[in-house]
Order: structure tokens, then sequence, then C-alpha cells
């Protein structure tokens, strides 16, 4: 498989967030304030914090791996999908959820974000708009929904620390062995509104 992508795909963006990251993580009022805990999240806590970030991806499948190492109680997350038809299609995260896709908005630029808007994407939804800022150097944004209701927004600007993500960084909470990724995350807040 050839790993030349047009400027702007969805695949040229990945393949340029291969690798092991570091993220710092911030929380803001809606009007900018900064926010001290995360309440109404999936993974609730303090702000700032920071997470390693382990980005997979072969032209094709991706998979990535959220560790979350100083601010905040140490989890991983791990998050897998596709390429279907130029388009990014994340697995689902549990019973009843919404088709998350990922999206390009240009060169450098996703968006990941629901395919449909329904009656499920009101009970939980965090759009993310992820940009390459410069060689080595991304940043994400959030708007948290709770209930269909704008909640808080986040922003992480991360550093690439290394092209590779086969082995944990000495950073790593879970420590130096073991498998980079985990089982993908599951949820069940979606279960009761609807398929």
């Amino acid at each position: 498989m050839s790993l030349n992508f047009p400027a702007g795909s969805i695949a040229h963006t990945l393949m340029q967030l291969r690798g092991t990251w570091h993220d710092h993580v911030e929380l803001f009022e809606l009007d900018g304030t900064p926010l001290a805990n995360d309440a109404a999240a999936g993974s609730p806590g303090a702000s700032p914090f920071d997470n390693l970030v382990y980005i997979d991806f072969d032209g094709e499948v991706l998979t990535q791996t959220n560790v979350t190492f100083r601010g905040r109680e140490a989890s991983a997350k791990t998050f897998g999908g596709r390429i279907i038809d130029g388009v990014l299609v994340f697995d689902s995260l549990g019973p009843g959820a919404f088709e998350n896709v990922g999206v390009s908005g240009g060169p450098n630029i996703l968006v990941y974000n629901p395919r449909v808007i329904d009656e499920r994407w009101s009970t939980y939804l965090e759009p993310d708009f992820i940009v390459v800022t410069a060689p080595g150097r991304r940043m994400r944004t959030t708007v948290l929904y709770r209930n269909g209701t704008a909640i808080r927004t986040l922003t992480a600007q991360g550093q690439r620390l290394s092209p590779d993500c086969s082995r944990r960084h000495e950073l790593d909470p879970r420590g130096p062995d073991g498998p980079v990724h985990q089982e993908p995350f599951q949820t069940t807040i979606w279960s009761s509104s609807g398929d």
C-alpha cells in the first residue's frame, strides 16, 4: 500500500500525527475562565493535566491510546477506526452510540464528530478539532455538550516526543513493559437513548 496521500486528505494529516505525543490539557468555562475541575465530562477530574498520546496509523487503520500521567489520576483509553471511502470511521464506543467520523477541514486539520445528528447526540457530544500547527506540534480543541447544552471547552497543546509509538514512553504510569494499546474503550452512556 502506498503511504503517499494528497494534502488535505484525512490520511495525509493522520500520517503527520503518527508517534508518541505529550499533550498539555486545559479546561475552560464558555467565557474563557479557567476551569479547575471537570465534573461533567466522561472522564471527570482536575485541570490542567497532561497526557501521553500514542497514535498508530498504517494508512488505513488508526489506533490511539491516551494515557493521563500528571495532574489527575492515571488512566488509559484506547480508540480505533479505519478509513472508509476517504473518511475515518471510528469503532463504536458502546451500545447505542452514534457513528463517529473524522473528516477533513483542509490541509493539516481534522474534525471528529457524529456523521448524523439525532437524539443520541444530546446525551453526550464532544466534537474534536485537531490542527497540525507546525512539524511535531498540534492543537486539539473540543466543546463538551451534555443533555444538548454546551458545558465547557478543552484545549490540548501537543508536542511530538517520538515518531514511533511501538513502546511505552518513560513517562507512562503503566510502566515500561506491556503493550502500548489496550482493549478499545466502551461506554454505556447511550445504551438507553436508541440505536
